[in-house]
């Protein structure tokens, strides 16, 4: 059984406070910074905006917090299960007794914090079709008005109107001042490109971009408020930030793609020497295809006016009255013996009809006979009968006589 002893009196006697004040000292002071690798348990963030872990691994558990401040900057979602590494420095908490890592810097486990945050924006934007290409718009050949989202006093913008000088002019630049890195920058990017679509005239292409720089200095164009900006913008927009190997969300959104905003310049108007040799090149074509067109048909037309009836008109209609005036002629001569011809048929039809008339035979010596009731004529004795009527008819006249006797002997 443990007995009370009394302390030594060499010794110095620390109350509870003492003895923590001094572990905190000696914590804080060789513990100033150091990283520590494990996976996220317990998180919590209350409306204070602090985040509370614990940092675990198979054999022991580290408490950890985030102020507020730190943790706005993170760029990904924080979750029980998550593999980290974070770096801060370690406290004690002398209420409790107990000892906390304080992290300043924090990233997962095998890829970068940025990266992570690029990858799930990416998907979640993609899936909404915000970089369909589908959507994207043609910049138009000639634009007369060209607005820029930009910080004012970079030298992106510098560059992007000496390059537009030298290769067009007669075009109206409209800058929009926007920060393009740091806290906030995204949201001033949003509003610069709200407010170049609310100018009138509407403008016809929209410049977004930047000079280059690191991940984190384009980061601006990562972000979701700069990213649903560029998508819902109704003018045709280029991104241009200032990189050529890493794509932004940005450049996914917009309608076309620059590396930088010199090359922005380039994509938006036409060099004024390519022009002008265009020009030159179809007014070239275009001249020799009309004076070749016009040879040709001065050729055709000097051959129709050396045929005859261009050289000598009337001669043709000279020719056809001839030709009437014969085809004339040959109508009588042909009308003339048509009627001769007829005149013959018909003296000859008259003759044999005369022939053939019972009136010729009565000539010759012949009568006829008919009933004078019927008028039909007697060729029999069949039909008479004595005391009958009958009609002799001669060549000159005719005789009534009354029928005595019928001999059907004849």
């Amino acid at each position: 059984m443990p007995t009370a002893t009394q302390p030594d009196t060499t010794e110095q006697v620390l109350s509870v406070t003492q003895l923590t004040g001094q572990l905190k000292g000696v914590v804080e002071q060789n513990f100033a910074h150091v990283w520590v690798a494990g996976e996220i348990s317990n998180f919590s963030r209350p409306q204070s905006g602090h985040c509370y872990l614990t940092l675990k691994d198979d054999n022991a558990q580290l408490r950890a917090v985030i102020w507020r401040g730190t943790a706005s900057r993170i760029r990904f979602d924080l979750h029980d299960g998550l593999e980290v590494v974070c770096g801060g420095r370690l406290d004690v908490y002398p209420p409790r007794g107990s000892y906390q890592l304080v992290i300043d810097q924090l990233q997962p486990q095998g890829i970068g914090a940025l990266e992570l945050a690029l990858r799930k924006l990416r998907e979640k934007l993609g899936q909404e079709g915000l970089f369909d290409a589908e959507r994207k718009r043609p910049l138009p050949s000639f634009p007369r008005r060209i607005g820029v989202v930009t910080s004012p006093t970079g030298a992106a913008i510098r560059d992007f109107l000496e390059v537009l000088r030298r290769r067009w002019g007669g075009v109206d630049v409209l800058i929009f001042p926007a920060r393009v890195q740091g806290e906030g920058a995204a949201a001033e990017i949003a509003a610069a490109i709200g407010q170049a679509n609310r100018v009138q005239p509407p403008l016809d292409v929209l410049v977004v971009g930047r000079g280059g720089g690191s991940l984190e200095d384009l980061w601006p164009f990562n972000e979701e408020p700069t990213v649903r900006a560029i998508a819902s913008s109704r003018i045709p927009t280029v991104s241009a930030v200032g990189h050529e190997i890493d794509v932004t969300l940005a450049d996914l959104a917009a309608d076309v793609r620059a590396l930088t905003p010199s090359e922005a310049a380039e994509r938006i108007v036409p060099s004024a020497h390519d022009v002008k040799q265009v020009l030159q090149s179809h007014h070239s074509r275009l001249q020799h295809t009309l004076s070749t067109r016009a040879s040709t048909l001065r050729s055709r037309l000097d051959a129709l006016a050396s045929r005859t009836v261009f050289a000598r008109p009337l001669d043709n209609i000279h020719n056809l009255s001839r030709q009437v005036d014969d085809l004339g002629s040959q109508l009588h001569a042909a009308i003339r013996l048509a009627m001769r011809e007829q005149q013959n048929q018909l003296t000859t039809l008259s003759g044999k009809l005369e022939t053939l008339s019972p009136l010729g035979v009565l000539g010759r010596g012949y009568s006829l006979t008919h009933d004078e009731r019927t008028g039909k004529l007697l060729t029999t004795t069949k039909n008479v009968k004595p005391g009958q009527r009958v009609v002799t008819r001669l060549a000159k006249g005719k005789i009534v006589s009354v029928v005595e006797e019928v001999d059907p002997r004849g």
